[in-house]
């Protein structure tokens, strides 16, 4: 019989609604990313990356900002990767090139998989181990039915005359990070990312979406997750958009999502293993982490409300948190975690400010309350968070909000030796100060 033993990994989980800007070439994310500070597994979810008018709720979903936004998370993770090296002094920036391009989500993440997708394997085990220890140990399955449409619902087209693909080849072999799963519904976005060597321990990936928009069908709002082994241990990743509104009663829609998410998402069967430990439900995995614009706001009224923000009395706003009082009354998100927040209400700022929106709006039906509408939470044994900051870009109405995770992972004896990217301790607060607030 193989031994285990545990391993930890750093994971690095953000969330930010982007307020339906489409990025531009020149936006740094290394910030937003912590490059300084980097992880093995990055976790990105984005929230109205299109404006959630009729015709990408009803009719297209545009997928350029996606395509965007992978390219400037790979200029970033792959940033001394990303220079080819056939004599030039210099190669062409290929993010550069897309956004002149019109970019196609598809063509971009397709690229960006070069590398891992060749990795990726739908089983954990080797064939001595499915043979040998088939009931305990093998995460044996069919052909993986993650299609090309889990990654992006365009349909396949070839890359444009100017596009380089030889040069692109070069540049994916020498990138430190490979893109594992990417999709898209309406406004929704979700990319994991993970270092290059750790990819053929990813396992059993599929996707599910959940609309809970417009009538309760539309994909306005909802959620899209992942869920995929890692050696031995699976994962969960869940991004959302909940039911937004700050009348009361709001909260018990926003509560709804989250029950109905959890209720009516289902992971497909793809192991023939009679005794395969491959969930199909979300609190079946050992570790799960939700993030999003969960839309939970603060039940105070306005004025009240920046009286506190002015006295910095960040106890009494959270003890009016919605979330943590819906959570702490059992009525959603029971058994999950949150760590403490020690950072401002993200919502709304006034677009490239650092003012909240409704300093400058007189008109009260207009006007927003601030609230932590963006947050982290997590479920299951093994999860130690690090850290759990908000972000600075003005880019936005909202403010992006980050995790970092130390997550075990069980490991089969004689499989992935590695080296943890820094140290498995504690990471202190001063160590982030180029992302935080000062």
């Amino acid at each position: 019989m193989p031994n285990h033993s545990v391993q930890s990994f750093r994971v690095f989980v953000a969330t930010w609604n982007v307020g339906g800007k489409s990025p531009h070439s020149s936006l740094n994310l290394d910030n937003f990313l912590q490059v300084n500070n980097q992880s093995d597994i990055y976790v990105l979810g984005f929230q109205e990356i299109v404006p959630l008018n009729a015709g990408n709720v009803l009719v297209i979903e545009d997928n350029e900002p996606a395509a965007k936004w992978l390219t400037l998370i790979n200029q970033s993770l792959n940033k001394s990767h990303s220079v080819a090296s056939r004599g030039l002094k210099s190669a062409p920036s290929f993010s550069s090139s897309l956004f002149f391009q019109k970019p196609s989500l598809k063509k971009v993440s397709k690229t960006f998989r070069t590398e891992s997708k060749r990795r990726l394997k739908t089983c954990n085990c080797t064939p001595e181990l499915e043979k040998k220890n088939c009931k305990e140990f093998c995460f044996g399955c069919q052909q993986s039915n993650v299609s090309e449409d889990d990654y992006s619902s365009e349909d396949d087209e070839d890359l444009p005359g100017n596009f380089d693909m030889a040069d692109m080849t070069i540049r994916t072999s020498q990138m430190k990070y490979g893109l594992v799963a990417s999709k898209q519904m309406v406004g929704i976005f979700v990319t994991v990312w993970m270092r290059k060597e750790l990819v053929p321990y990813v396992g059993h990936l599929r996707i599910s979406c959940i609309s809970r928009g417009i009538m309760g069908c539309l994909g306005n709002k909802g959620c899209i997750s992942v869920s995929m082994s890692f050696h031995q241990t699976n994962f969960c990743l869940i991004c959302s958009h909940l039911a937004s509104g700050e009348k009361e009663g709001d909260e018990l829609r926003r509560n709804s999502d989250v029950t109905e998410i959890i209720r009516n998402t289902q992971f497909p069967k793809i192991c023939r293993t009679p005794s395969s430990r491959v969930p199909e439900k979300i609190l079946d995995h050992d570790r799960v982490i939700w993030f999003g614009d969960l839309n939970y706001r603060i039940a105070l009224s306005y004025s009240d409300t920046r009286k506190l923000l002015e006295q910095n009395d960040w106890d009494t706003l959270l003890d009016k948190d919605q979330l943590k009082i819906e959570k702490d009354a059992g009525r959603v998100f029971r058994g999950w975690k949150e760590g403490k927040i020690y950072f401002a209400p993200t919502y709304k700022y006034s677009y490239n400010s650092d003012v909240y929106a409704g300093e400058t709006i007189e008109t009260k039906n207009k006007r927003r309350t601030p609230a932590w509408c963006d947050r982290i939470l997590w479920h299951g044994n093994g999860i130690q968070q690090l850290s759990y900051i908000r972000g600075e870009s003005r880019f936005s109405d909202h403010r992006p909000v980050c995790a970092m995770f130390l997550v075990d992972v069980e490991v089969v004896e004689g499989g992935l030796r590695r080296k943890l990217s820094g140290s498995n301790m504690k990471v202190g607060v001063e160590e982030l100060l180029p992302f935080t607030r000062k």
